[in-house]
């Protein structure tokens, strides 16, 4: 059986770069996605854009949009309100998250009369509407958890609150997957729970991220680029190759869904999903 997959864009900043999302959506649509979603900002433009991307594709596009909402810089009568906005043009589909602070490195502080944490907002939208909720999930624990077990148990309060499944951030050791799976299955946290796939584009970039969202990147994954810096080609197609082997590899320990963080760029993950076997009878 071929796996489902679902892909994240983010809200452009340009008309340059409005278009190349665009034409992103369009080449991937054929693979049929289970949904696309939104990421979301704590600043006032950010948030704006991401509700005119998201009302864009519900409309003009036959795709099923999720919308990021955070707890971030929003009292939660605001998020109510931006929830409320969302349902009324036909989202019914939220990824809930805490967010993290405007400023890089600052501590989080939950605001004022808000969401404290990403629990409470899923609690918060269940009331409001009987939202489809998406969670985030740490196969290396989030970077401010104490350990896996606290990691865990803060996915079971999403769970708990009526979160419908869980993304996990990305991650290139299949073992550290299985592994927390296997967490979630001690704890009876029985939330589906589908792999964040990142394919590489920029070594470096990747490299950085990973260092703010607690993900290791390996010797062997290092080795792999090094000295490519100036050969996109060849780091594109070593890229595309880890993505499918790391989908091979979950696919065998009985992984079909997977969701991938396409930073709006549809190469890669076209030539991703059509490895996997996808989008060849897309009349079908």
């Amino acid at each position: 059986m071929l796996p489902t997959v679902s892909f994240e864009f983010f809200p452009p900043k340009t008309e340059r770069m409005a278009s190349t999302l665009w034409q992103s959506v369009q080449r991937l649509t054929p693979f049929k996605p289970s949904f696309v979603s939104v990421t979301y900002g704590a600043g006032g433009t950010t948030r704006e854009r991401t509700h005119e991307t998201v009302r864009k594709i519900t409309q003009e596009t036959s795709l099923s949009a999720a919308a990021h909402l955070t707890c971030v810089s929003a009292t939660s009568l605001e998020v109510d309100e931006i929830a409320n906005d969302y349902w009324a043009m036909g989202v019914r589909h939220i990824v809930a998250l805490r967010g993290d602070m405007p400023e890089p490195g600052q501590e989080y502080q939950p605001t004022v009369n808000g969401y404290a944490y990403a629990s409470d907002l899923v609690t918060g939208l269940k009331k409001l509407h009987d939202f489809e909720i998406s969670v985030a999930a740490y196969p290396e624990t989030h970077p401010e958890a104490r350990d896996l077990a606290t990691e865990i148990d803060n996915l079971k309060r999403k769970f708990d609150a009526g979160a419908t499944r869980a993304i996990t951030q990305f991650f290139f050791e299949t073992n550290d997957f299985l592994h927390y799976r296997d967490k979630m299955a001690a704890a009876k946290l029985e939330m589906p729970v589908i792999p964040g796939i990142l394919p590489v584009t920029n070594f470096k970039s990747m490299e950085a991220f990973a260092g703010r969202c607690g993900a290791t990147v390996p010797k062997w994954v290092s080795q792999r680029f090094e000295g490519l810096d100036d050969d996109l080609e060849t780091r594109s197609g070593i890229a595309a190759a880890m993505a499918v082997e790391q989908c091979k590899e979950l696919e065998r320990e009985g992984v079909n869904a997977f969701h991938f963080y396409t930073l709006n760029r549809a190469e890669l993950t076209t030539a991703i999903c059509r490895m996997l076997g996808l989008g060849q009878n897309t009349e079908s």
